[in-house]
């Protein structure tokens, strides 16, 4: 599903990923997980195309998408999550969900589901993004981009600052999702358990390279914490 190959990414002179190799396969949920500061959003905005790398290669369903715009990438089913959820406030929560639509090329109503997985949505409607907890915000970025249907979603660190019942609630929509088999799942989170409970495979990351991974049932919690805490 999705194969980064050797990537390399800058921020001008500064280089912040070196060599990165990762990969998702289809249905998968992968868990990349690290330090702040050691790269993990700057390699999910190469991933969307935010940042051009300065070597390497992306594969999505075995094509190169590394010169895509992000916008095509969203067109081919990529769907973005980012860190701070980037709603747009001042829209409601209606219209973020259209918005989510129209990015796909879509022109169609909320489906139905989207309100199965996250109910407190369908009576918010009406609200303006910027009036809701930092938990429904995080709902609603996340039901905005499973509202295009992707085929490969991308979550950066979406616990970060959320109430304990909402981590709960985008646990559950994370783990039926994954049920479905339908979607490919790169998840960053700092909650290590919330990510392991989820996840099929993990990487770890250390000052912009890959340096710890391996099938979740197959690695020792005691090592990932020595990682992540060094």
């Amino acid at each position: 599903m999705l194969s980064v190959n050797g990537i390399s990414s800058a921020y001008g002179e500064s280089i912040i990923l070196r060599d990165v190799h990762l990969e998702v396969g289809n249905g998968q949920v992968v868990a990349l997980m690290g330090r702040n500061g050691v790269g993990k959003t700057t390699l999910l905005k190469t991933i969307m195309g935010l940042i051009r790398p300065v070597q390497g290669n992306i594969l999505y369903d075995s094509k190169d998408i590394t010169g895509l715009s992000p916008e095509m990438r969203a067109i081919n089913g990529i769907g973005y999550v980012p860190q701070g959820r980037d709603i747009f406030p001042h829209l409601t929560v209606q219209e973020n969900l259209l918005l989510g639509l129209e990015a796909r090329g879509k022109k169609a109503d909320i489906p139905e589901g989207i309100f199965e997985l996250f109910p407190a949505l369908k009576n918010l409607l009406a609200r303006k993004g910027g009036d809701l907890s930092g938990g429904q915000q995080q709902q609603l970025a996340i039901a905005r981009a499973l509202i295009t249907e992707p085929k490969l979603l991308i979550m950066d660190e979406p616990t970060e600052g959320i109430q304990p019942s909402i981590v709960y609630e985008i646990e559950n929509a994370i783990r039926f999702i994954k049920e479905q088999g339908n979607v490919s799942i790169l998840l960053v989170e700092q909650f290590m358990e919330f990510a392991l409970r989820l996840s099929d495979y993990c990487y770890i990351m250390e000052k912009g390279s890959i340096v710890f991974n391996g099938a979740v049932g197959d690695l020792s919690r005691e090592e990932i914490r020595n990682h992540l805490t060094i």
